[in-house]
């Protein structure tokens, strides 16, 4: 149990001081009242810090680099756990107490601590949040920050852990959509370099034999083979040299935003890519709206929820349009990237007051969408992939067997 240096009055009013075994600064503050003590400090142990420096300095350099930061579904669980915990009475720094002496993360240990220590020296909750922009976003914050201004902050932990339980789920349909296409094209990859390493070379000295003109086919595989045999350290470097660059270009500010502007145009995988985001984005707003954030600062911390440059620029857009005052239907329409039936509904929630609501329902069909598409994905690449094939296959069985024929030929008219 943590040890805390405390220092305060006793009853005669005489300077005290001392340690304490405690979970909490809390716990410590309740055993010094019951002795007659009115404490002014209290804090963690510097030895017991000094001890904890050493352990830490003891680590060596390869169990930092392995131990795993605060995973999506760490923050899922602490969302669930902490709505569970203040919905049934118990005090916060009890809860974070208890969470941090269950967890089986470093990380996550090591952040609950902070947040103690933080809520210790007098923070609010989201201010201390706020010191970890790795693990909480500004929207989980903000949100945070609106249920301490309301008295509601267990059921903003619980819109929080299923708005986490939506985002996750969109992450891995994308991932679910992008895998078969990938899968393809790398196999397809593999199977071209190894017919002109391997297939090709062996035939090449039965063509030699010929000792006559070959097809512009077989020239053309015969050139390839020869540039994948006698190049191919330079294939390498060229492949490297383009994902670096790519790397770097979409590193920077105008390279990320011409890619997630691209992203949405991608064949096939680019609608599910739209849909999922326009889904993330619908869901959040609506919970922003539902928590009690003015819709100016909600688009603020949903534009950095989207998690995409050129979706971000657009709902920027709408922020813009929205404190000029202008209403979100029209700023909606500017932005240019909702379909007609979801601009009705928004209509539709602006007129009625429900505008949260309609929101949530645009979101629940976009994740209808996304979930179509991604069953769908292997229906709509199969033909491309088919097709690509067959071409490949033709060049080679040309390449291949028209020499022989014309061999066969030549052989008949003798």
């Amino acid at each position: 149990m943590p040890v805390f240096a405390y220092r305060g009055r006793s009853s005669n009013g005489d300077l005290v001081s001392g340690t304490l075994e405690g979970a909490d600064s809390g716990a410590v503050a309740d055993q010094l009242f019951a002795t007659g003590i009115t404490p002014t400090d209290i804090k963690p142990s510097q030895k017991l810090r000094t001890e904890e420096k050493s352990v830490g300095d003891a680590k060596t350099w390869w169990k930092k680099l392995n131990e795993k930061p605060v995973s999506a579904l760490d923050l899922m669980l602490f969302s669930r756990q902490m709505y569970t915990l203040l919905k049934s009475g118990v005090p916060i720094m009890r809860a974070l107490a208890g969470l941090q002496e269950s967890t089986q993360s470093p990380a996550m240990s090591a952040m609950l601590q902070d947040l103690r220590e933080s809520l210790d020296k007098g923070r609010e909750l989201s201010a201390a949040l706020r010191r970890h922009p790795t693990i909480f976003s500004p929207f989980y914050v903000s949100m945070i920050q609106v249920g301490e201004m309301t008295g509601m902050l267990d059921e903003t932990f619980m819109r929080l852990y299923h708005h986490l339980e939506f985002e996750k789920t969109m992450r891995d349909n994308i991932k679910s959509a992008l895998r078969y296409p990938t899968f393809v094209v790398i196999a397809i990859t593999l199977a071209i370099v190894a017919v002109n390493i391997f297939v090709i070379p062996a035939f090449v000295k039965v063509f030699e034999g010929f000792h006559t003109e070959l097809p512009i086919m077989t020239r053309f595989l015969i050139g390839s083979s020869s540039f994948f045999v006698h190049f191919w350290p330079l294939l390498i470097a060229m492949v490297v040299g383009a994902v670096v660059m790519f790397r770097s270009y979409t590193n920077t500010v105008h390279g990320k935003f011409k890619w997630d502007k691209y992203k949405f145009q991608i064949p096939i995988a680019g609608k599910i890519i739209l849909k999922s985001t326009l889904a993330r984005f619908a869901r959040s707003f609506a919970l922003a709206m539902k928590s009690g954030i003015p819709i100016v600062q909600g688009m603020n911390s949903v534009a950095l929820v989207v998690d995409n440059d050129f979706m971000r620029s657009k709902v920027e857009q709408m922020r813009d349009g929205v404190e000029r005052g202008e209403s979100v239907l029209r700023t909606a329409i500017a932005a240019g990237v909702f379909n007609p039936v979801v601009l009705q509904m928004i209509a539709v929630g602006e007129e009625t007051g429900d505008l949260d609501g309609l929101m949530f329902e645009v979101a629940g069909m976009y994740e209808q969408e996304v979930e179509y598409e991604v069953k769908t994905l292997s229906a709509q690449i199969e033909p491309i992939m088919i097709v690509f094939l067959g071409i490949l296959v033709l060049i080679l069985a040309l390449g291949i067997f028209l020499p022989m024929w014309d061999l066969g030929k030549a052989a008949m008219h003798k």
